[in-house]
């Protein structure tokens, strides 16, 4: 079967053939129709990733996929052959696939839920890192109607998704945004966009205009270093949080969060089933061939994203 894979860590991803997997006891099979793009992704490529599982190359990336469930191991089953299902591939046995494939196998009480009737697969393949993240950083800084959120980065999959769950529950957001993404932003819920491109100390103004005590929480999905997640941090008010997703220490005197995904099917089912009703969109920016993937690997690794990218399998 295809699969897009590297045959060694630091090395470029390439589509490859390898055996097609079969399910064991307690797995399903799934023929996978659409895989979602994410940061992790490269980062695994890299030998970035946190999982403490040994490689065998050739190691088949990607990390959130939709599709239908093709086969069923032995034992007790939740699902169906035909199932239209849609999850996340968490830690892997060596040699089992991840996303970007034509097939995978995944264990039943994994990240993997039953895709609803109305919403289409490659907007369900988008949804599990991102969606997921999203959901439980939100809980994770307990912003609730009537307080403010910076969200820098907030163009991304994970931004996207977070801004409009926040913008649900009440929360006011500002949206640190890239260039013309401010119109897209304030559609998905965003109080207050701010083009972080324009000039030096932009950001800053504007926060300190809405709210001159600062905003009651930070999440910053994109800083690597920590002047830059001080400067944000500073924007907000005594007895606020700041929330990173990139490991970055905050600066003394911060109610601060490194924040770390904990894969559940549980989160997928709500997020899905807040698609089918109409009150959560899927940022859906690129749909590729799985050929595109090492490029577009390449691009993502480069920042800036607009939504997410899914790749047709």
């Amino acid at each position: 079967m295809r699969a897009v894979a590297v045959n060694a860590f630091r090395t470029e991803p390439c589509l490859v053939e390898v055996p097609k997997p079969g399910p064991e006891a307690g797995e399903v099979r799934v023929k996978v129709e659409y895989a979602a793009l994410n940061p992790l992704d490269w980062q695994t490529a890299d030998g970035d990733s946190e999982a403490d599982v040994p490689a065998v190359f050739p190691f088949v990336l990607g990390t959130d996929f939709a599709g239908r469930v093709d086969m069923i191991g032995s034992g007790d089953n939740a699902f169906r052959v035909g199932d239209p299902v849609f999850g996340r591939v968490a830690a892997r046995p060596p040699g089992r696939c991840g996303a970007y494939s034509e097939y995978l196998c995944v264990p039943q009480d994994s990240p993997i839920a039953l895709v609803p009737r109305d919403v289409p697969l490659r907007l369900a393949a988008a949804l599990p890192s991102a969606g997921t993240t999203a959901t439980q950083i939100l809980s994770s800084t307990a912003v609730r109607s009537g307080l403010s959120l910076l969200v820098i980065g907030a163009t991304g999959g994970v931004g996207s998704f977070l801004t409009q769950l926040a913008a649900a529950r009440g929360t006011r957001v500002v949206a640190g945004v890239r260039g013309d993404e401010g119109r897209r932003m304030r559609a998905l819920g965003a109080s207050l966009t701010v083009d972080t491109t324009t000039r030096s100390g932009a950001l800053e103004a504007e926060v300190r205009e809405f709210h001159p005590d600062g905003v009651d929480a930070l999440v910053d999905l994109v800083s690597t270093d920590a002047a830059s997640f001080a400067a944000y941090a500073a924007l907000v008010r005594d007895g606020g949080i700041v929330v990173t997703t990139r490991g970055v220490a905050a600066p003394p005197g911060v109610a601060w969060a490194d924040f770390r995904l904990a894969p559940a099917a549980a989160p997928l089912e709500e997020l899905a089933s807040a698609v089918a009703r109409g009150e959560l969109a899927v940022p859906l920016d690129m749909e590729l061939p799985l050929e595109k993937a090492p490029q577009a690997l390449l691009q993502n690794r480069a920042g800036g994203a607009r939504g997410k990218t899914v790749f047709a399998i």
